[in-house]
């Protein structure tokens, strides 16, 4: 190898290194500083499961794949085998997502289909890294409105979303993929609290 390919070699494993720290980084801040907002948000799903409500997710891009990732485990399962779980993810039906932003605009998006499927005691977990996409937030709005709770996973500072909702988990990074990571870890957190308290 050649020192340009050595070179190279060497800045790719600084990237690497510098990546895997920030993601430890990013989870070791959930431990110390979050645990009691992801209990807490594990509860309010479990409780609602429980009551016989629904879990309503809700985000965009790497959030919306996160959230139908939640939803695919609590219909399906997690690693225990158990019942279904009633959870849609408001980021899958695509006539809806074309009619919705063509008849009423992207910003209504997730509101629109809350307001048609959601109930009082549903729970809506409403995705956003930065915290300021507006058709998650009007989503939370609208699940308000109704009566459901609210949970905000997001990142940097979270706000305005992080005020709206009953519950914010906010994770302490300012880097989209770093919050993207920390949020499918509590998504996969909250499924291990349903397959354990619930049967």
């Amino acid at each position: 190898m050649n020192n340009s390919s050595e070179s190279e070699s060497l800045t790719v494993a600084m990237l690497l290194r510098r990546s895997l720290h920030e993601h430890l980084e990013a989870i070791q801040a959930l431990l110390l500083t979050r645990i009691i907002e992801i209990e807490r948000s594990g509860e309010m799903i479990c409780s609602a499961l429980d009551q016989g409500q629904k879990i309503l997710l809700c985000g965009n891009g790497g959030s919306a794949a996160d959230a139908q990732h939640i939803a695919a485990e609590l219909v399906g399962r997690y690693e225990l085998e158990r019942r279904a779980w009633p959870s849609i993810a408001l980021t899958t039906d695509t006539s809806a997502l074309t009619a919705l932003s063509n008849d009423f605009g992207y910003g209504e998006v997730f509101a629109r289909q809350v307001q048609a499927l959601a109930s009082g005691g549903d729970v809506l977990v409403a995705l956003s890294t930065s915290g300021t996409s507006a058709n998650v937030i009007k989503a939370a709005e609208a699940a308000i409105k109704l009566n459901c709770r609210t949970i905000a996973l997001t990142g940097g500072t979270g706000e305005p979303l992080a005020s709206l909702c009953d519950i914010a988990v906010n994770v302490p990074s300012q880097r989209t993929s770093r919050i993207q990571e920390a949020h499918i870890t509590i998504g996969h957190l909250w499924c291990e609290m349903v397959d354990t308290q619930l049967r």
